[in-house]
């Protein structure tokens, strides 16, 4: 399926129905939702198709599964990434996706800003700025947050030859997107309290998870898991 959208926005889904409504509703004009769902019970697929989006079925389970389907999936020249669980408005993509298409930046990431203490767990900052230190050693990226809001342009970023299937996503492409050399920029962004259960950092379990995904991925010399 060919599109004449202007951006493509993949939204990895695994039951958010309840969150659906207001992150679509969100979506810029003239851009297309992509919502990967990852084998949801709620209902999810029904209810995005209903609201106008494209659903994208990913039977693997993982957050990197569900993100790399949808930018096979995508046909505009640039793709964005944000969580479909309401705490990230995809309307703050604007400014990011101006900065890749005017040539300023090759991949534009959100910094998470929370706006209240339960928004971001104490043990999901700990891991996130943990990694940020470790990625700083790695490549000499100063930034603060490997948040899931981002965009690029989507032949280079299948360029990178991304392999990553669970939690270790998001590093592995600014790994490689560092080391290919990219110019990689990063902007604060207000985070709100998600809708629902975080699938991946809600509990010290899931966080350490996480952390050990992208442990391995740094671990490696070209990001690979």
């Amino acid at each position: 399926m060919t599109t004449d959208a202007d951006v493509d926005v993949v939204l990895p889904c695994l039951n958010e129905a309840a969150a659906l409504p207001w992150v679509l509703a969100r979506i810029p004009a003239g851009w297309r939702a992509l919502v990967v769902d990852n084998g949801s019970a709620d209902g999810s697929a029904q209810l995005a198709r209903s609201l106008g989006a494209t659903v994208v079925e990913e039977p693997r389970r993982g957050f990197g599964a569900a993100c790399h389907a949808g930018l096979l999936a995508a046909t505009a020249e640039i793709v964005c990434f944000c969580d479909c669980d309401a705490s990230l408005d995809p309307a703050l993509l604007v400014p990011f996706v101006r900065e890749v298409r005017s040539g300023e930046a090759d991949l534009v990431l959100g910094r998470r800003r929370p706006r209240t203490r339960s928004a971001w767990p104490a043990h999901a900052r700990a891991g996130n700025l943990a990694l940020a230190r470790l990625l700083r050693r790695r490549t000499g990226l100063r930034l603060h947050d490997l948040g899931p809001l981002r965009a690029a342009r989507r032949e280079p970023l299948l360029a990178l030859g991304l392999t990553d299937r669970r939690s270790g996503y998001p590093l592995q492409m600014v790994v490689r997107a560092a080391d290919a050399g990219w110019r990689i920029t990063e902007h604060d962004v207000p985070y709100l309290p998600r809708t629902g259960t975080s699938k991946v950092t809600g509990t010290w379990l899931g966080t350490w998870q996480a952390v050990r995904d992208m442990s391995r991925v740094l671990a490696d010399g070209r990001g690979v898991r």
